[in-house]
């Protein structure tokens, strides 16, 4: 399979990897042909790539973090939940009733069963394929990459379950924003910016009363804004005053929001989004976390296309975990772009000397410093 940007299909290819509604429900299946008209719909529903049936790639395997199942369930919790306090925005606290901490506690049972399985797994995007409404998709990808984040720090089981679930909910506040300003279809001026910060403090009070879920989870939907450097908001403080919890959930949730479609601006690329975090070390985050998330993105997506310093091109066919910005690439086609008829591959972990020099469709990205 090739993940190509939607711009780059065409009428006729076929899907390798199905697409996915805001509930975790299958809308397109592996192998459905596309048409113009359902390019153009995936478009239109904020999807930018999907993975592409080609004989030359077929043998890419795709590894997933959670299952299916996973997935679809703990969708469909932050989807009820979360729409319940959109749909009732003037409660401020005591919303969350004891019924409500035990699903999510289960969720993260499930994602950390799933994701101890693999626990050498290299965080690969999780937002490509999936229809939804971004608050919903964002909290579970948060959680996911924070939580294998938190098994190679060393973590144990009850710390993991505080921490996913920190990040789970550290947008949780969103859901008591005006939703003009929450789903508006382009950028914030300044006033619906101070008003969407609010979210923080909102998450925190929604939060902090509840007697099932920790007052920690509380200070990660507080904190998750707030920078080292004191830059952050809503409260402005910096160094050990930030929880460690919520230092790790605000460095994957810059990350996440980089890597994801919004209707204002394309989602940057991995290694473009790790260069944007790499700039705030030690000012907006702490440096061994943003060494250790480093270790464990995977840079170039499997099936992603590369051009190489060289002129030739091809496919990113696996990653090496020890070098994650040195994958093994197929070249598929030489330097004046004729396509091989033996296609061979390299590893650029043991030819130092060759550069991955451009990322299929990198150009049109824009980049962006921090999510909201």
């Amino acid at each position: 399979m090739r993940l190509l940007p939607i711009a780059s299909c065409r009428p006729g290819m076929k899907l390798a990897k199905k697409i996915f509604t805001q509930d975790g429900l299958v809308l397109l299946g592996e192998n459905v042909e596309l048409t113009q008209r359902l390019l153009t719909r995936l478009e239109q529903c904020g999807i930018q790539y999907v993975y592409i049936a080609d004989p030359k790639t077929d043998d890419i395997v795709l590894p997933e973090l959670i299952s299916e199942n996973t997935m679809r369930l703990a969708l469909h919790e932050i989807k009820t939940s979360f729409r319940e306090l959109m749909d009732r925005p003037s409660l401020k606290k005591g919303t969350f009733h004891p019924y409500v901490a035990q699903p999510f506690k289960q969720i993260m049972s499930r994602i950390i069963e799933d994701l101890s399985s693999h626990r050498d797994a290299m965080i690969m995007l999780m937002n490509m394929g999936t229809v939804d409404h971004y608050l919903y998709q964002h909290s579970l990808n948060v959680c996911v990459y924070t939580t294998l984040l938190g098994m190679a720090h060393g973590y144990s089981q009850d710390e993991l379950t505080v921490l996913g679930m920190g990040a789970l909910l550290h947008d949780v506040g969103k859901t008591q924003i005006s939703p003009d300003v929450l789903l508006k279809p382009g950028r914030l001026t300044a006033a619906e910016f101070e008003h969407m910060k609010q979210h923080a403090k909102l998450g925190f009070e929604l939060l902090k009363d509840e007697p099932n879920i920790p007052l920690i989870v509380a200070h990660c939907a507080f904190q998750h804004h707030e920078r080292l450097d004191g830059s952050g908001y809503p409260r402005g403080i910096g160094g050990n005053d930030i929880h460690e919890y919520a230092k790790w959930i605000g460095l994957v949730d810059s990350y996440d929001a980089m890597t994801t479609n919004r209707v204002y601006r394309k989602p940057l690329l991995p290694h473009h989004a790790i260069e944007v975090l790499y700039a705030g070390t030690g000012t907006l985050y702490e440096q061994y976390m943003v060494q250790t998330f480093r270790d464990k993105v995977a840079i170039y997506p499997l099936g992603i296309t590369v051009k190489l310093h060289t002129g030739e091109s091809g496919v990113v066919v696996d990653f090496n975990n020890a070098y994650p910005h040195r994958p093994i690439v197929r070249v598929l086609y030489n330097e004046a772009g004729e396509e091989l008829k033996v296609p061979y591959e390299i590893d650029l972990s043991k030819h130092l000397a060759t550069m991955i020099v451009s990322v299929d469709d990198e150009d049109s990205h824009t980049p962006l410093v921090s999510g909201i």
